[in-house]
């Protein structure tokens, strides 16, 4: 049955109606809670890069496409405006439930409720809507107009659906290069963080020392030949005490280092290095010279990596430790890269990944990390994903005691950070973009890299506990575990979290 005039105006006429109500409800709903919705598209995996301008780009457009249907003039046009506009949200969905690493919430408004799915789906009965009325439209037009040939509005359909498809993938492919890349400070929190369980350890002065297949080392700074043994699920605790075999060192920074079957009693303040084995916690004096150092790590049974102070102008300086039977130590003092004096711009924290043979320092006041391998060779010069690229500290002489001191606060940036096979995790000190503040009251911010693809992998929270925040923390595998105040908590990571992961097993 052929409609006819009237009934083709009438079903014109709800078409647009229909969409005037969509684009006016969600271009409002988006503009009144506008922080909100800018949020939403900072964990866009495909808009993540372009959520400051696509927020208002979005509500605006609905406006303004709703204003040509409502005049008749333009009709024409606005319907092609909003067969486009619901292409794109259709494309965006149908990358986002087939191509992209995780699936984020929608976008507030009139579809808030809605699934993926059912999204996907009333878009598309919404592209149909358009098609049909501008078939309508086409058909009450005069023969000499352009739009009206055949070819045409075909050639129009083509172009117009091309266009927004392209432009949703472009969109898409910029926007992953330049989170994992070229990151203006956008967070993406692709994965889950859940906790399994913690325990109350008493006391703040508790250090990750090491760890073997199940079970955790923990060492103390207020009783330094204390050792913690703990299983992985924070059920079982046993405390071990090490047995040095000489204590007559002027000891001022003692700390216990695992690495199974032997651990190891360092002090880099008066060079010292015990070694010994954890079946009966004997230690023997392995190393004693002149060299004093901080900040350590083991790459091996009998080398460590540290950080030191230039024998001529006092900065500090990375190097490796040989304690075998012929002592060697080597530095490399372009590793460290001084912006102001050297010492307290460079300040960070040292870590060495056994998988990956490689030796990872992260800085505490600028937005980079250092990555070399084991003889001190640079790999490249990494950079976290805020903006903050020169250390904000001021540095002052007190000559009375010949001693620096900040005389100011510093702005911290990464402030503390871990290194498991070939993913660096950082405690971010800085609020990103689109983020909203409250959550910082409540929880810390952990982002991941790839040391691999010097890339950006996304985020997740840790959060507080009585008000105390993440002091300082250790992975192993999808394993998180965090020193909060008294407190060692526990979180399982998911997958897409870790699935960046280098198979070692496979090398």
């Amino acid at each position: 049955m052929k409609l006819t005039q009237s009934h083709k105006r009438i079903f014109i006429e709800v078409i647009c109606l229909l969409y005037i109500l969509l684009f006016v409800y969600a271009a409002i709903s988006k503009l009144l809670d506008f922080e909100n919705f800018r949020v939403q598209l900072g964990q866009s995996p495909l808009l993540s890069a372009f959520a400051g301008l696509i927020a208002w780009i979005i509500p605006l457009l609905e406006l303004f496409i709703a204003v040509l249907i409502f005049v008749k003039r333009w009709r024409i046009i606005g319907l092609f405006g909003a067969f486009s506009l619901m292409v794109m949200f259709a494309t965006y969905i149908y990358i986002i439930l087939n191509y992209s690493s995780f699936v984020p919430c929608s976008c507030g408004g009139i579809l808030e409720k809605l699934g993926w799915g059912e999204h996907l789906f009333f878009n598309l009965v919404f592209i149909i809507l358009a098609a049909a009325g501008i078939l309508l439209l086409v058909v009450e037009m005069p023969k000499v107009h352009f739009i009206s040939k055949p070819a045409a509005l075909a050639s129009a359909f083509s172009i117009t659906v091309l266009f927004s498809i392209g432009i949703v993938n472009l969109l898409f492919l910029l926007s992953e290069d330049i989170i994992q890349h070229r990151n203006n400070f956008v967070r993406r929190f692709a994965g889950t963080a859940t906790k399994v369980n913690d325990i109350d350890l008493r006391f703040s002065s508790y250090y990750f020392a090491g760890a073997s297949k199940d079970k955790i080392y923990l060492g103390s700074h207020t009783a330094p030949l204390l050792v913690t043994v703990l299983d992985t699920a924070l059920q079982i605790k046993n405390e071990l005490k090490i047995h040095p075999n000489r204590t007559n060192f002027l000891f001022q920074s003692v700390q216990v280092r695992i690495l199974p079957p032997n651990f190891y009693l360092i002090d880099g303040s008066v060079s010292v290095i015990y070694k010994g084995n954890i079946n009966n916690w004997k230690a023997q004096v392995k190393w004693n010279g002149s060299t004093t150092f901080s900040h350590y790590q083991l790459m091996d049974s009998l080398t460590l990596i540290f950080r030191s102070n230039s024998n001529i102008n006092g900065e500090s300086i990375l190097g490796s430790l040989h304690f075998g039977s012929k002592p060697k130590i080597r530095f490399n003092k372009n590793l460290l890269q001084k912006q102001i004096d050297g010492i307290f711009d460079v300040d960070g924290t040292l870590h060495y990944d056994k998988d990956i043979q490689k030796l990872v320092y992260v800085y505490l006041y600028r937005n980079q990390f250092i990555v070399a391998d084991s003889l001190l060779n640079l790999s490249y010069r990494g950079k976290t994903i805020d903006t903050v690229s020169k250390a904000q500290i001021k540095v002052t002489t007190v000559a009375s005691r010949q001693e620096m001191k900040f005389s100011a606060p510093p702005v911290i940036v990464n402030k503390t950070s871990a290194v498991y096979k070939n993913l660096l995790f950082v405690n971010s000190a800085l609020l990103g973009k689109y983020e909203p503040a409250e959550m910082w009251k409540d929880a810390s911010v952990i982002d991941i890299y790839d040391l691999n693809t010097n890339s950006y992998k996304g985020s997740f929270y840790i959060y507080h506990i009585k008000n105390e925040k993440l002091k300082n923390f250790f992975i192993l595998g999808n394993n998180f575990y965090g020193f909060i105040g008294p407190y060692l908590v526990h979180y399982k990571l998911s997958k897409r979290l870790i699935n960046s992961y280098q198979d070692i097993s496979q090398k």
